[in-house]
């Protein structure tokens, strides 16, 4: 009897092996783009979307949340109640810009620094996502979640879901082999996935100009077969508008797609590290006048669209909630060491039940 199972097929890529080699001249640009420049002045027409003050105001306000819970997590780690933190001052456009243009029902595996996409799609606790249920978790190892993020994107093709993978990471991820397989496969399978690569010139104490010989970072996706731009990572109109292009070619069979942020950090790498061994203060204090927040707000202010008293509510507000929000964390109970196994597998496998019911530091024969 035929089994009722559904049987799965990858992508038919035989038939460009069975066609004859030509010789191909290629030729390619790197386009860039930018709506605001950093005073917040229009430098040219504005998408439709930028045209709804809510959605700016919302894009606003997603990016000063952002801000606030980065200022309140390093204080906490500077006074021993949170661990290591990396901050994203600076960066808060990346990543509020990459979530407002998905969809819930698409699936973001971020790097370690897009807090302000992960405050938009959703609260969570111990990557148990109240909203987007199945978005990955923090990735602390550099580049590794991107050929999960080709799996993920693989299977909403082979199952014919008009969903995208949205896969952030850092410019020292082009860095690595993790980065060009997944490029590389995600090419040759055509695949709903946009890359974003967060380009904050620093991959911890090492410049863009000592990783790569490249001009751009963007150019790193014409080998593989995959469109690639630079936007203006401080503008987050500019990213918001160029992820949701993206996305809606690939949610359309369009295939993937890189768009490479151009942006500054700020701070330190993490709170473990002192930027001031590799780069002075007269680097850095350029990039101040490219704050992404400052330039949107001067944006929202030159159109008559937000006041002092809206700055104001929206400052206490956040405020607000951001202390409610650590209130809520340092009043929860600790935990023991044991629970690393319970949020792990939805049924704990026999090996792992008893390590987790062993003593701690008792090894098991």
């Amino acid at each position: 009897m035929p089994s009722a199972e559904k049987i799965l097929e990858l992508p038919d890529i035989t038939q460009a092996a069975r066609e004859p080699a030509a010789a191909t001249v290629a030729r390619f640009e790197i386009r860039y783009s930018r709506f605001l420049d950093p005073k917040g002045n229009a430098v040219r027409p504005l998408p439709d979307f930028a045209a709804d003050r809510a959605e700016l105001v919302a894009l606003y306000r997603a990016m000063v949340l952002a801000r606030a819970f980065d200022a309140k997590a390093v204080a906490l780690q500077r006074t021993g109640r949170l661990g290591t933190f990396p901050s994203a001052l600076g960066q808060e456009a990346v990543g509020v810009g990459i979530a407002a243009a998905m969809r819930k029902d698409d699936v973001f595996l971020p790097s370690f620094r897009e807090h302000g996409a992960q405050l938009w799609r959703g609260d969570e606790r111990g990557s148990d996502f109240a909203e987007a249920r199945q978005d990955f978790p923090i990735c602390v190892p550099v580049a590794t979640h991107a050929p999960h993020a080709v799996g993920v994107a693989l299977a909403f093709k082979l199952r014919h879901e008009q969903r995208v993978a949205v896969c952030a990471f850092g410019d020292g991820a082009t860095s690595k082999g993790d980065v060009a397989e997944a490029l590389n496969m995600a090419g040759v399978w055509s695949l709903p996935l946009v890359f974003v690569v967060n380009n904050n010139r620093w991959a911890i104490s090492l410049p863009v100009a000592q990783q790569t010989a490249a001009e751009t970072l963007a150019q790193k996706a014409i080998a593989a077969g995959i469109e690639g731009e630079q936007v203006d990572g401080n503008d987050v109109i500019a990213v918001r508008e160029a992820v949701a292009r993206a996305v809606v070619k690939a949610r359309s069979g369009g295939g993937p797609h890189l768009i490479e942020a151009l942006t500054y950090r700020l701070s330190d790498h993490t709170t473990a590290d002192d930027a001031r061994r590799y780069r002075s203060d007269t680097d850095v204090s350029p990039h101040w006048g490219e704050d992404p927040i400052t330039r949107l707000r001067n944006h929202l202010v030159g159109r008559g669209i937000w006041a002092k008293a809206d700055e104001e509510g929206l400052l206490a507000e956040v405020s607000g909630a951001v202390d409610k929000a650590v209130e809520a964390y340092l009043a929860t109970p600790p935990q023991g060491p044991e629970t690393i196994f319970d949020f792990t597998y939805k049924t704990l496998p026999k090996d792992l039940i008893e390590q987790r019911q062993a003593p701690l530091g008792v090894a098991q024969e």
